[in-house]
């Protein structure tokens, strides 16, 4: 009797390890703080299972994700320009509103912006020359509001860079906006911080969101696998740029992109703070984490049985 419970125990205490390889992750409330865990190394007793880390890039969209700039900041320096150039609408200066801008952001990149509205309005004297001066006097416009300070970084950013730098979660800003006044943005979080984030911004790929186009140079300079990347973004073209990267993408909703369509967002907050959003909540929205949640990546060592969940 004491022999066969003996053995009862023996086994059941070989199979649980082996068992969990096949087993969901827990979700909710009872699922444990997923990164530490994966950083971790195997238990001092060798137990059978070595998970590893998938989450190896953060990539941000700047405008709307870093800081909340369009409508106090880019839409400002576009009226500033016209109205230095003396850029004339019918009777009227050539001004953006608050609304009308809110539909004007739906198309990517600030010359490509004017371009548009111009065609919309039917204003004889845009062209694309125009558009190019007039994009870089904003842009030195819109560093200028950077720098007084009214512009302050969006609630957590900070925060979950720093602990993604800390892990060796490399971190890019990829922008359809100018170089130049993204690394104003990107200068915000400290010169230790901003030296070791890359930007793909402006005109670094022939197409802007919801091409894939950045995203895709920002994964081939960093060489890391699509899965293994989480996006941050605010809008719907954005979005779509992600998932056709073949991201996952976690949305923080933003003053002027708050009702564009999110259905194929991987998770949506109003804020990294109230969201409570930290690089464990990313590492569980990586593709690669998902398959490795459902034994499909996941290394069973020791037991002969290989990869998969069946």
């Amino acid at each position: 009797g004491v022999c066969k419970m003996k053995t009862c125990v023996l086994f059941v205490t070989l199979l649980l390890p082996l068992a969990s390889a096949f087993l969901p992750a827990p979700q909710g409330l009872f699922a444990a703080k997923k990164f530490p865990a994966l950083r971790a190394a195997a238990s001092p007793r060798g137990g059978a299972l070595q998970l590893k880390a998938t989450l190896s890039a953060l990539f941000f969209d700047c405008d709307g994700v870093l800081a909340d700039t369009e409508r106090d900041g880019h839409r400002i320096a576009f009226n500033m320009a016209f109205k230095e150039f003396g850029l004339k609408v019918g009777d009227g200066d050539m001004e953006w509103g608050e609304e009308l801008y809110g539909k004007l952001c739906e198309i990517g990149g600030g010359k490509e912006r004017m371009m548009g509205y111009w065609d919309q309005v039917g204003w004889p004297g845009g062209n694309w020359e125009l558009a190019v001066e007039l994009h870089q006097r904003k842009t030195q416009l819109f560093q200028e509001l950077i720098e007084t300070g009214k512009i302050p970084l969006r609630p957590g950013v900070d925060a979950l860079i720093t602990e993604a730098l800390e892990n060796n979660v490399r971190v890019a800003v990829c922008s359809t906006s100018n170089e130049k006044a993204v690394q104003k943005i990107v200068d915000m979080l400290g010169p230790e911080k901003a030296k070791q984030i890359k930007i793909f911004a402006g005109d670094c790929v022939p197409r802007k969101k919801p091409s894939p186009d950045i995203y895709n140079l920002a994964r081939e300079d960093y060489q890391v696998r699509p899965e293994d990347v989480v996006v941050i973004e605010d809008s719907g073209i954005g979005l779509k740029a992600a998932k056709e990267a073949g991201m996952s993408c976690l949305v923080t909703l933003s003053t002027y992109t708050k009702n564009d369509d999110f259905t194929d967002a991987d998770h949506i907050v109003d804020d990294l703070v109230s969201g409570d959003v930290d690089l464990a909540t990313l590492d569980g929205l990586a593709v690669s984490t998902q398959w490795e949640d459902w034994g499909v990546d996941r290394d069973v060592m020791n037991s002969g049985v290989g990869r998969g969940r069946w």
